[in-house]
């Protein structure tokens, strides 16, 4: 068994401590006795419900637009192409709180593109749970984008090119050889995109509002309830670890086992 040298296994030790410690203060201060009258709560099983679909179609909606705008930016050059990349990544720095700002200012009824669904459609988005989804998949998408286009890069490029020899178009080529080529990649960056979707507060508050059984997530739920019933908020925020925990657990298995 080879063992790390002293300069790499203090500070690894110390990053693990840092980042287990709250998860541990979180089953130790956990009300266990009071945790399944609290699961039958119907507005706690509503905001679970809620994040995880919204969780689920955030992560599908990147999966349909990421993908293909992760293949762009890998594998063409066109002008702008640095300043594409710069603005798919800001909202990776972007403060959620700002994010939901700005999609108001897009979707809302007086936005940019809100303000002709209201005239024309008479459909506004905000405050509705497609205004969470949205949300929710435009702070996660980039997290989606950035992996697949790193595995894309990295991808041996002689397969592609075998296929484009045998006939191929590059629709045909990017289904059949570059896909199944960087999957192991697609479904990380998807594992990636749920979980930052699952735990979005910021965009999601500002856009979307807390209104129980329509936007109220479970992040939202931890907020409000941390305010007048802080057991609860305990109980809440261990629900929704655990959640975390076995569906990325369950993926990054998958993906690790991919070829």
């Amino acid at each position: 068994m080879r063992r790390a040298p002293a300069p790499l296994f203090v500070p690894a030790l110390v990053a693990v401590v840092f980042l287990t410690l709250p998860l541990l203060g979180l089953l130790v201060r956990a009300p266990w006795t009071g945790l399944p009258e609290l699961l039958t709560d119907p507005l706690v099983r509503e905001a679970l419900r809620l994040s995880v679909v919204s969780a689920v179609l955030a992560t599908a909606l990147s999966l349909v637009f990421g993908v293909p705008l992760a293949w762009v930016l890998a594998r063409t050059e066109f002008p702008g192409k640095a300043l594409v990349r710069a603005l798919v990544t800001v909202p990776l720095v972007l403060p959620p709180v700002v994010g939901g700002v700005a999609l108001l200012l897009a979707f809302g009824r007086r936005g940019i593109i809100g303000r002709y669904l209201d005239s024309w459609f008479d459909y506004t988005i905000p405050f509705t749970t497609t205004a969470v989804v949205l949300a929710e998949t435009f702070v996660a998408m980039p997290f989606l984008v950035l992996t697949v286009e790193g595995a894309l890069r990295a991808a041996d490029r002689r397969f592609e090119e075998a296929s484009a020899t045998l006939g191929a178009d590059r629709w045909t080529t990017f289904r059949r050889v570059t896909l199944p080529l960087v999957a192991p990649s697609v479904l990380a960056g998807a594992v990636l995109c749920w979980a930052r979707a699952l735990g979005e507060f910021g965009a999601t508050i500002t856009f979307a509002g807390n209104y129980p059984g329509t936007t109220q997530t479970m992040p939202l739920a931890v907020y409000l309830a941390l305010e007048s019933d802080p057991e609860a908020a305990i109980a809440l925020s261990l629900v929704l670890l655990a959640v975390s925990v076995v569906i990325l657990a369950a993926l990054r298995d998958r993906v690790v086992r991919s070829p």
